[in-house]
């Protein structure tokens, strides 16, 4: 089996690939990464060694060259983690999230149905839901809940499930949508909440809190993500949405109280910042339909999973260090162009 697992290089892409290399010996993977700011070919350096692996960078949007990929690969299938995906950026700059979380997943799916993909796998956000009041903790959302985004990253990221949906109904393309909360884990790129939280406590730097930090994320620990994404493959009905969740409900504020904690640093640290414009109140998913059909339950607690983040960080300093050097993008050029 060949999959091509495109953003790999990427947080949650990387942890995928990694899973499947220690979990699925039949499968040999295609990493297709266009390495931009937040795609790290360090992060993927175990991986190269192995015979089952193969790196290949390009754009998701470029369908010329994706076209080639695919014809010289003829891939069983495609899981797309591409994307751009921080909100801050897509506030600043929305055209670069609409070319790759649009445009780039139209010119997988076009491919994957020319060439005839036995399964389409697309990696949303729980975001495309827009939010929860944070005073009705009873309500969640599930795959019923309608779309109601809140920036121009949930948007583009709706828009692509709504145009992977209708590739299954209009040309009977054998897809899956999977929507997820918040995750943490190893290689999270420095600039997210956890990453950021940890990076800065321990160079005591100032730690920005937007508001007053009572915005509540629904936290999933990225091991857990990537066997729900493997079961989907496996044996998730063809055209649906699963939803995957930790039940892992935490304000922003208590995350970084957490970490801090953890590293033994002062609370002191903690600097309130404006609020992000159209910030999201509550996120918490309803998982109960991937549990009952594929039998995934998530299966690492915040408190215990919060830790083995926090020890990953403190073990493998020159990897976010380099990436807050900006020295990571050189890893590329070492590789493959000056060789």
């Amino acid at each position: 089996m060949k999959i091509l697992v495109t953003g790999g290089a990427g947080f949650i892409g990387s942890n995928f690939i990694y899973y499947l290399l220690d979990n699925r010996p039949e499968y040999e993977i295609v990493c297709l990464d266009k390495l931009t700011y937040a795609g790290n070919l360090k992060t993927l350096k175990k991986a190269l060694n192995n015979d089952r692996f193969t790196f290949t960078k390009g754009d998701i949007a470029d369908r010329d060259f994706v076209d080639k990929l695919f014809q010289n690969n003829q891939f069983d299938i495609v899981v797309n983690f591409a994307a751009e995906s921080h909100v801050d950026r897509s506030i600043e700059h929305p055209d670069i999230f609409l070319r790759t979380n649009i445009i780039g997943t139209a010119s997988l799916l076009d491919a994957s149905k020319k060439y005839g993909v036995k399964r389409f796998h697309q990696v949303s956000t729980d975001e495309v839901y827009g939010d929860l009041p944070l005073d009705r903790t009873d309500l969640f959302f599930t795959e019923e809940t309608p779309i109601h985004t809140s920036s121009p990253y949930s948007a583009s990221k709706a828009s692509a499930d709504l145009l992977t949906l209708a590739y299954f109904r209009t040309y009977k393309l054998p897809v899956t949508v999977s929507r997820c909360s918040n995750n943490y884990g190893p290689y999270h790129f420095p600039e997210k909440l956890i990453p950021l939280i940890i990076t800065r406590a321990l160079n005591d730097e100032s730690i920005p809190v937007y508001g007053q930090g009572l915005n509540v994320r629904d936290w999933l620990y990225v091991e857990d993500h990537c066997k729900a994404i493997t079961m989907i493959i496996d044996k998730g009905r063809e055209g649906e949405i699963y939803n995957i969740g930790g039940h892992n409900e935490k304000t922003n504020i208590d995350v970084v109280k957490t970490v801090l904690s953890i590293l033994n640093k002062p609370e002191s640290l903690i600097t309130y910042v404006k609020d992000r414009a159209g910030h999201d109140l509550r996120y918490a998913i309803d998982p109960s339909k991937i549990s009952r059909e594929l039998g995934w339950i998530p299966e690492t607690r915040f408190d215990s999973g919060i830790k083995k983040t926090v020890e990953w960080y403190l073990e493998n300093r020159t990897w976010w260090q380099d990436i807050i050097n900006g020295e990571y993008k050189d890893y590329y050029n070492k590789m493959y162009i000056n060789r």
